[in-house]
Protein backbone atom coordinates (compact mmCIF):
# COMPACT_ATOMS: atom_id res chain seq x y z
CA UNK A 1 0.00 0.00 0.00
CA UNK A 2 1.23 3.54 -0.75
CA UNK A 3 -0.11 7.01 -1.44
CA UNK A 4 -0.78 6.17 -5.07
CA UNK A 5 -3.23 3.42 -4.14
CA UNK A 6 -5.20 5.51 -1.60
CA UNK A 7 -4.28 9.14 -2.40
CA UNK A 8 -7.18 10.71 -0.48
CA UNK A 9 -6.50 8.97 2.84
CA UNK A 10 -4.69 10.82 5.61
CA UNK A 11 -2.54 9.08 8.18
CA UNK A 12 -0.11 9.78 11.03
CA UNK A 13 2.86 7.60 11.84
CA UNK A 14 5.41 7.52 14.64
CA UNK A 15 8.01 4.74 14.59
CA UNK A 16 5.98 1.55 14.01
CA UNK A 17 2.63 2.98 15.18
CA UNK A 18 0.19 4.62 12.78
CA UNK A 19 -3.36 5.93 12.60
CA UNK A 20 -5.16 5.85 9.25
CA UNK A 21 -8.25 8.01 8.66
CA UNK A 22 -11.09 6.46 6.62
CA UNK A 23 -14.56 7.75 5.82
CA UNK A 24 -16.40 4.41 6.08
CA UNK A 25 -16.04 0.90 7.43
CA UNK A 26 -15.84 -0.39 3.86
CA UNK A 27 -12.91 1.87 3.07
CA UNK A 28 -11.24 0.94 6.35
CA UNK A 29 -11.47 -2.75 5.52
CA UNK A 30 -10.03 -2.13 2.05
CA UNK A 31 -7.09 -0.27 3.55
CA UNK A 32 -6.57 -2.94 6.19
CA UNK A 33 -6.52 -5.67 3.54
CA UNK A 34 -4.02 -3.72 1.44
CA UNK A 35 -1.79 -3.13 4.46
CA UNK A 36 -1.94 -6.79 5.42
CA UNK A 37 -0.93 -7.85 1.91
CA UNK A 38 1.87 -5.31 1.75
CA UNK A 39 3.30 -6.41 5.08
CA UNK A 40 3.18 -10.03 3.97
CA UNK A 41 5.18 -9.12 0.88
CA UNK A 42 8.04 -7.95 3.08
CA UNK A 43 7.62 -10.85 5.52
CA UNK A 44 6.09 -8.79 8.29
CA UNK A 45 2.65 -8.68 9.89
CA UNK A 46 0.43 -6.14 11.58
CA UNK A 47 0.27 -6.38 15.37
CA UNK A 48 -2.79 -8.61 16.01
CA UNK A 49 -3.75 -6.90 19.29
CA UNK A 50 -3.09 -3.28 18.31
CA UNK A 51 -4.52 -3.31 14.80
CA UNK A 52 -8.23 -2.54 14.78
CA UNK A 53 -10.94 -0.56 13.05
CA UNK A 54 -12.29 2.14 15.38
CA UNK A 55 -15.62 3.90 15.03
CA UNK A 56 -15.14 7.58 15.95
CA UNK A 57 -18.40 8.01 17.81
CA UNK A 58 -19.58 11.55 18.59
CA UNK A 59 -22.73 13.66 18.56
CA UNK A 60 -23.25 13.13 14.84
CA UNK A 61 -21.96 9.59 14.54
CA UNK A 62 -24.25 7.75 16.92
CA UNK A 63 -23.85 4.18 15.71
CA UNK A 64 -22.41 1.30 17.73
CA UNK A 65 -19.28 -0.65 17.00
CA UNK A 66 -16.95 -3.09 18.75
CA UNK A 67 -14.16 -0.51 19.11
CA UNK A 68 -14.91 3.16 19.78
CA UNK A 69 -11.59 4.38 21.18
CA UNK A 70 -7.87 4.03 20.60
CA UNK A 71 -4.61 5.16 22.21
CA UNK A 72 -1.82 6.79 20.23
CA UNK A 73 1.35 8.44 21.57
CA UNK A 74 0.05 8.52 25.13
CA UNK A 75 -3.34 10.01 24.24
CA UNK A 76 -6.65 8.15 24.29
CA UNK A 77 -9.09 9.25 21.61
CA UNK A 78 -12.76 8.64 22.41
CA UNK A 79 -16.16 10.30 22.72
CA UNK A 80 -16.10 13.02 25.38
CA UNK A 81 -18.46 15.67 26.65
CA UNK A 82 -17.38 19.12 25.46
CA UNK A 83 -18.75 22.67 25.41
CA UNK A 84 -18.87 25.09 22.52
CA UNK A 85 -18.16 28.80 22.87
CA UNK A 86 -21.80 29.40 23.80
CA UNK A 87 -21.62 26.95 26.70
CA UNK A 88 -23.70 24.27 25.03
CA UNK A 89 -22.64 20.69 25.74
CA UNK A 90 -22.06 18.26 22.90
CA UNK A 91 -20.37 14.91 22.34
CA UNK A 92 -17.05 15.12 20.50
CA UNK A 93 -14.34 12.62 19.58
CA UNK A 94 -11.25 14.07 21.24
CA UNK A 95 -7.89 13.11 22.75
CA UNK A 96 -6.82 13.33 26.39
CA UNK A 97 -3.98 11.83 28.40
CA UNK A 98 -4.35 8.05 28.56
CA UNK A 99 -4.76 6.06 31.77
CA UNK A 100 -1.52 4.21 31.07
CA UNK A 101 0.36 7.50 30.67
CA UNK A 102 -1.08 8.77 33.96
CA UNK A 103 -0.06 5.55 35.70
CA UNK A 104 3.48 5.78 34.28
CA UNK A 105 3.85 9.39 35.46
CA UNK A 106 2.43 8.44 38.85
CA UNK A 107 5.00 5.67 39.24
CA UNK A 108 7.80 8.09 38.46
CA UNK A 109 6.49 10.63 40.97
CA UNK A 110 6.38 7.88 43.60
CA UNK A 111 9.97 6.88 42.78
CA UNK A 112 11.18 10.39 43.68
CA UNK A 113 10.34 9.83 47.38
CA UNK A 114 9.76 13.56 47.76
CA UNK A 115 8.43 13.23 51.29
CA UNK A 116 11.79 11.86 52.49
CA UNK A 117 13.86 14.76 51.13
CA UNK A 118 13.69 16.94 54.22
CA UNK A 119 17.29 17.96 53.48
CA UNK A 120 15.98 20.09 50.60
CA UNK A 121 14.13 23.39 50.69
CA UNK A 122 10.84 24.01 48.92
CA UNK A 123 12.70 25.89 46.17
CA UNK A 124 15.19 23.06 45.78
CA UNK A 125 12.36 20.54 45.49
CA UNK A 126 10.77 22.67 42.79
CA UNK A 127 14.02 22.98 40.84
CA UNK A 128 14.48 19.22 41.02
CA UNK A 129 11.07 18.16 39.70
CA UNK A 130 9.94 21.11 37.55
CA UNK A 131 11.85 20.19 34.36
CA UNK A 132 10.21 16.74 34.25
CA UNK A 133 6.75 17.90 35.33
CA UNK A 134 6.79 20.85 32.92
CA UNK A 135 7.64 18.44 30.10
CA UNK A 136 4.64 16.28 30.96
CA UNK A 137 2.32 19.28 31.14
CA UNK A 138 3.58 20.75 27.89
CA UNK A 139 2.90 17.47 26.11
CA UNK A 140 -0.21 16.05 27.77
CA UNK A 141 -1.73 19.41 28.67
CA UNK A 142 -2.34 20.47 25.09
CA UNK A 143 -5.72 18.75 25.04
CA UNK A 144 -8.14 18.71 28.00
CA UNK A 145 -5.46 19.67 30.54
CA UNK A 146 -7.88 19.21 33.44
CA UNK A 147 -7.58 15.46 32.87
CA UNK A 148 -4.16 15.80 34.54
CA UNK A 149 -5.75 16.82 37.84
CA UNK A 150 -5.06 13.44 39.45
CA UNK A 151 -1.34 13.86 38.69
CA UNK A 152 -1.36 17.35 40.22
CA UNK A 153 -3.05 16.06 43.35
CA UNK A 154 -0.60 13.15 43.64
CA UNK A 155 2.37 15.54 43.61
CA UNK A 156 0.65 17.81 46.12
CA UNK A 157 0.07 14.85 48.43
CA UNK A 158 3.82 14.21 48.52
CA UNK A 159 4.51 17.91 49.13
CA UNK A 160 2.16 17.86 52.13
CA UNK A 161 3.95 14.79 53.46
CA UNK A 162 7.27 16.60 52.92
CA UNK A 163 6.06 19.57 55.00
CA UNK A 164 4.98 17.23 57.79
CA UNK A 165 8.36 15.52 57.81
CA UNK A 166 10.45 18.69 57.64
CA UNK A 167 8.60 20.87 60.17
CA UNK A 168 7.61 19.26 63.47
CA UNK A 169 5.21 22.10 64.28
CA UNK A 170 3.36 21.28 61.03
CA UNK A 171 3.23 17.51 61.57
CA UNK A 172 -0.55 17.57 61.65
CA UNK A 173 -2.08 17.02 58.22
CA UNK A 174 -4.43 20.02 58.41
CA UNK A 175 -1.61 22.34 59.41
CA UNK A 176 0.58 21.04 56.58
CA UNK A 177 -2.18 21.52 54.01
CA UNK A 178 -2.79 25.04 55.29
CA UNK A 179 0.92 25.80 54.96
CA UNK A 180 1.00 24.55 51.40
CA UNK A 181 -2.06 26.65 50.58
CA UNK A 182 -0.30 29.68 52.01
CA UNK A 183 2.80 29.05 49.92
CA UNK A 184 0.70 28.44 46.80
CA UNK A 185 -1.11 31.74 47.27
CA UNK A 186 2.10 33.70 47.79
CA UNK A 187 4.17 31.91 45.12
CA UNK A 188 1.69 30.35 42.64
CA UNK A 189 4.34 29.69 40.00
CA UNK A 190 7.01 28.02 42.12
CA UNK A 191 5.92 24.53 41.00
CA UNK A 192 5.18 23.82 37.34
CA UNK A 193 2.06 21.80 38.11
CA UNK A 194 0.52 24.64 40.15
CA UNK A 195 0.31 26.72 36.99
CA UNK A 196 -1.88 24.12 35.30
CA UNK A 197 -4.79 23.87 37.73
CA UNK A 198 -4.41 26.37 40.58
CA UNK A 199 -7.71 25.23 42.12
CA UNK A 200 -6.28 21.74 42.65
CA UNK A 201 -3.54 23.19 44.85
CA UNK A 202 -6.08 24.32 47.38
CA UNK A 203 -8.40 21.30 47.22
Amino acid sequence: MDGREFPAIWFERYADDAVVHCVSEREARQVLAALTDRMAEVRLQLHPAKTRIVYCRDGRRRGSYEHTSFTFLGYTFRARQSRNRHGTQFLSFNPAVSKDALKKMGREVRSWHLHTRSDLSFNELARRINPVVAGWLNYYGRFRPWELRSLVMRINTYLVRWIRQKYKRLAGKRKAIAKMQEIAQRYPRIFAHWRLTPDAVLA
